[in-house]
């Protein structure tokens, strides 16, 4: 069918646009393109939605959001002090939380490909490989596809150390853990990061202990050091969470599940001699992940990759190397590219690639784009962190402002009984520029959205403090922080 529909394009090419890989970036590079009248067809490899769809963002949520509420029906404490009182143990049905993430992931990722089709974007199950300036050949049937523009988005895989063997059942990626085809009674998991801990949280609130394993001398470290001083204090201590800094898990060897457990040999991660052995039940590997961008063609086109990652300009038009020549008509979004691996950056950039295609130029800003952790409570930041505004500071000669609001102090946290949390803010005290925003707390993730749009807008401090929020609503505890900032009292 997507045959006949390209021979009738018509014209030097077969299509305006085409999309290598259809992630949420490149399904949002082909929703735009359409919207913007190009002839389009995305070529998907068999894999609608990517990664974020089929073993990341979506299905991670269900497992967060039915987790979730199993730690609160057994928070006697909490539960305690809103009135509620449970009767009995508070039990759960590990294969229907399961099947609650994979059926979720089913439907959106029906939804995505209705969209398309209903835009009418050529929608094309093979895995599309560079051949040439403006050629791509579908991998299964070896046929040629041409397009004025190549958009390349083919998204990015679990990183697993040496040294690690994955087996899928003991030693797994989040691909694998995904499917909770079993709750361990004690996990590893290697780095604590975004998955690592919000893996920790669906483990623990199922009743697993869990132990993280990370290189870096610090737990969280790419968390804002105040927000990571408040999240060991809500995310570790509490639970059933240990942990070790500074060490690399060197050698993991895989169990047999019931029989032979999981051992996990740590080494020093400077002197890199043996200090520890563990045995667990299970063992995740969340150390990150790499661009899949092997066997893509990239050298057809002389493009020389950077441990897999794609160079790209400001309008994400692909170049030989770092700093080298432009790569007519190809563009590179998403994590392929390195510039943010975030399902919302790679639409943004996909939709900004297509500007660019459209002879409409445009630049993604970075630092207006938001992150989350989903974890409860939630972690979310924006812009910049508190040192490198520091360092900005010192290179631009100016003076950096922080105002911190707290969630205790905010009326709709206290009737949750939500009370934990913090949220933070980093500004230019000469002109009251927003330099970015750290959140921990209630609903963080959906909080730092106001932050970014003012970044993206360039509101100042000043500007948002005179603006109303809803009262009561969590929102004030931005409210608070902006009134801080121009040292003010928010009530």
């Amino acid at each position: 069918a997507w045959v006949a529909a390209a021979a009738e394009g018509g014209g030097a090419y077969d299509y305006d646009v085409l999309i290598i890989g259809c992630g949420v970036g490149g399904h949002g590079a082909a929703l735009h393109a359409r919207g913007v009248g190009l002839k389009t067809a995305i070529m998907t490899g068999g894999d609608v939605g990517g990664t974020c769809v089929n073993r990341g963002c979506v299905p991670s949520k269900a497992l967060l959001a039915a987790s979730g509420r199993v730690r609160e029906m057994r928070d006697e404490h909490h539960l305690k002090a809103l009135g509620i009182q449970v009767q009995g143990l508070v039990n759960y049905d590990r294969q229907a939380v399961a099947d609650h993430a994979s059926n979720l992931a089913t439907k959106v990722r029906g939804g995505l490909e209705s969209s398309l089709k209903g835009l009418g974007v050529d929608v094309i199950p093979e895995r599309g490989v560079l051949t040439g300036v403006q050629q791509v050949q579908a991998a299964t049937s070896g046929r040629t596809i041409t397009a004025r523009d190549v958009i390349f988005a083919p998204g990015s895989v679990p990183f697993v150390p040496r040294g690690v063997e994955v087996d899928g059942r003991t030693v797994v990626t989040s691909d694998e853990a995904l499917r909770l085809e079993t709750v361990p009674e004690w996990a590893a998991i290697i780095g604590s990061g975004y998955i690592g801990l919000e893996f920790a949280d669906v483990y623990t609130a199922l009743g697993s202990e869990v132990t993280l394993i990370e290189a870096m001398d610090t737990i969280m470290p790419g968390f804002d050091p105040e927000i990571r001083r408040v999240a060991e204090r809500l995310l570790i201590k509490p639970r059933s969470v240990d942990y070790r800094t500074g060490v690399f898990a060197s050698e993991v060897t895989p169990g047999i599940p019931g029989e032979k457990p999981v051992t996990i040999k740590m080494i020093d991660a400077n002197t890199k001699e043996l200090v520890e052995t563990l045995e667990v039940d299970q063992c995740l590997v969340a150390t990150g992940r790499v661009p899949n961008t092997a066997d893509c063609g990239l050298e057809a086109l002389g493009i020389e990759t950077n441990r897999g990652f794609v160079a790209v300009d400001e309008h994400m038009q692909v170049l030989t190397k770092e700093d080298g020549e432009l790569v007519p008509h190809l563009y590179c979004i998403g994590d392929a590219n390195g510039k943010m691996m975030l399902a919302h950056a790679a639409s943004a950039q996909g939709i900004s690639a297509v500007e660019n295609i459209a002879g409409r130029p445009h630049k993604v800003n970075h630092l207006a784009v938001p992150a989350a952790c989903f974890t409860h409570p939630e972690v979310a930041f924006v812009g910049m962190s508190e040192q490198q505004a520091m360092d900005s500071a010192k290179e631009g000669g100016f003076e950096v402002g922080k105002s911190v609001s707290h969630f205790r102090a905010n009326s709709k946290a206290l009737a949750e009984n939500e009370g934990e949390g913090i949220a933070k803010i980093i500004f230019r005290k000469d002109t009251g520029e927003l330099l970015g925003a750290h959140i921990i707390g209630l609903h963080a993730a959906d909080l730092i959205q106001e932050c970014a749009n003012a970044i993206a807008a360039g509101s100042t401090v000043e500007e948002l403090s005179m603006m109303t929020h809803t009262h009561p609503t969590l929102s004030e505890v931005l409210d608070g922080a902006f009134k801080g900032a121009m040292g003010l009292a928010a009530h």
